[in-house]
């Protein structure tokens, strides 16, 4: 097995990559809280848009949104990884070439053709909405998403085949060989490594997943003669949904591991319980997604313990190790704060908080009250915004940082601060709305609903505020030209750059 200390530059190529995923990331992230806040306010009766409209908007709303956050994941993940392992730069642009061409054959469905199935276009409705509007906007709509799905699959595929040859396995990159006993090394691989080959099994999967049910349902839209039993539809299509959404921060999360090691000095190791962690959540996140399933009385009791069991047990393993080791890693270490080593730690919470509503959601007695409520989009609100997005935006400012010498701004804390008391504001606004049995994805809400989608949908613009000071940060300051680093180097101009920081 190759060294896990071997290091790699960063080229040139993959920085262009880096880039382009995070800016295509930060574009579609404003685009999708704008139309947040549209669908608030016409809840709130605010503003008044056509069912037809709201519908559109939210569906690109709840598919734009987990593949802002699968972009701006991929990035941290591929940045970090190729120091490890050498990465093929090309591939890493095909997937942004594809992911663009699917958002844009989504956004056309949806605002051209009038495609509004919701973001989990549940079989039989592309074929219901074909019916209705044409098959235009589901045809669109359908190869968009396998349009995203082959991109990723393509970058996944790369990363496995490097990450087994370097490593002498892909599961050794989960750190079998010394769980085992087949290594006498103290530590598994890096934790990058680690965490993206639990990304790259259960990501792969879950697109096989989503591809079938696609083009199963494609199929039935060109010849409906051709039905598909709607239950396995179903199971296929949250397999493809829940893992794809659950697996962005499990990418992002890379960033935790190298940022907040680096800014402490201090190396985040892998040993035997961080490896077991990250194997429990590889297995428990392929098994979980059956916790959507738990109103279905067809689907069988054994289905839905696991669905309720594990769902419990997933939140555990790498959050409680990763949480435990960021505490860790900066306690007395002389860390010198800044946005980057900030809003990564902030991003802990942010994950842990949204695990907590999400937990009691996949109670069966609860999920039966408040599984169609708003308290679904709260705790999804909650582990995306204050979780994976923080993480993106985390990365941001380090990249500017390390690659540009950027230094922060006071402006970048007062931003900062905004984003995250109002994201409160509009993940309690949710939270609340669930509790009184306001229901999610109705675009008329009675008066006694209205007062919490307003407060939710007033947060909501200084969050969008908030994230336009930050993407405007990373324009102005984000550069990919400066020579290639090893890791060592990156260490040593981060330390300097922190020294020099206010």
């Amino acid at each position: 097995m190759a060294k896990t200390e071997t290091t790699y530059p960063i080229s040139r190529a993959t920085k262009k990559g880096v880039v382009g995923h995070l800016a295509v990331a930060a574009t579609v992230l404003i685009l999708m809280m704008a139309f947040g806040i549209i669908m608030l306010f016409n809840q709130g009766g605010l503003i008044t848009i056509s069912p037809d409209l709201f519908y559109s908007i939210m569906t690109v709303h709840g598919i734009g949104m987990v593949g802002m956050a699968s972009l701006g994941g991929a990035a941290i993940m591929w940045y970090f990884l190729c120091k490890y392992v050498p990465l093929n730069p090309k591939v890493l642009m095909t997937n942004l070439v594809l992911s663009v061409i699917g958002i844009a054959m989504i956004l056309i469905a949806a605002f051209v053709f009038k495609f509004s199935d919701a973001w989990t276009f549940l079989y039989p409705l592309p074929s219901v909405s074909a019916k209705q509007h044409g098959m235009a906007g589901a045809m669109f709509f359908l190869n968009g998403v396998l349009f995203v799905g082959v991109g990723f699959l393509i970058m996944y595929l790369e990363i496995g085949r490097k990450i087994a040859k370097q490593y002498g396995g892909l599961m050794n990159g989960l750190g079998w060989d010394m769980l085992f006993g087949k290594s006498d090394k103290h530590y598994g691989p890096p934790a990058a490594v680690v965490a993206s080959t639990m990304v790259v099994i259960c990501n792969s999967t879950a697109i096989l997943a989503g591809a079938t049910v696609i083009i199963m349902s494609i199929i039935n839209i060109l010849n409906p003669s051709i039905v598909f039993d709607a239950l396995l539809a179903k199971h296929l299509t949250y397999a493809f949904g829940h893992i794809f959404a659950n697996a962005t921060i499990y990418m992002a999360v890379v960033g935790v591991y190298e940022i907040l090691a680096k800014y402490a000095d201090r190396p985040w190791k892998a040993n035997k319980v961080f490896l077991i962690a990250w194997n429990f959540s590889t297995l428990f996140t392929l098994m979980i997604y059956t916790h959507h399933l738990l109103m279905d009385f067809a689907v069988p009791k054994w289905m839905l313990l696991i669905g309720q069991i594990f769902s419990y047990a997933n939140g555990l393993p790498v959050m409680v190790v990763t949480a435990y080791g960021a505490l860790m890693i900066v306690y007395r270490s002389g860390l010198r704060w800044d946005m980057a080593s900030g809003l990564m730690f902030l991003a802990m919470f942010g994950w842990v908080g949204g695990a907590v509503p999400a937990i009691i959601d996949a109670t069966i007695v609860v999920n039966h009250v408040m599984h169609n409520t708003k308290w679904v989009p709260g705790h999804f609100h909650i582990y995306m915004g204050l979780g994976v997005t923080i993480m993106i935006i985390a990365f941001m400012y380090y990249y500017n940082k390390v690659e540009g010498n950027r230094r922060d701004h006071s402006w970048d804390r007062i931003s900062a601060a905004f984003y995250t008391v109002f994201f409160l504001g509009l993940t309690g606004s949710f939270l609340y709305a669930g509790k009184i049995s306001a229901p999610r994805r109705w675009a008329v809400h009675l008066p006694e609903w209205m007062l919490s989608d307003i407060v939710g949908g007033i947060s909501a613009c200084f969050v969008l505020a908030a994230t336009i000071s930050f993407t405007l940060r990373f324009f102005a300051n984000v550069k990919y030209t400066r020579t290639a680093n090893t890791t060592e180097e990156m260490v040593h101009d981060t330390t300097s750059l922190m020294k020099k920081s206010s």
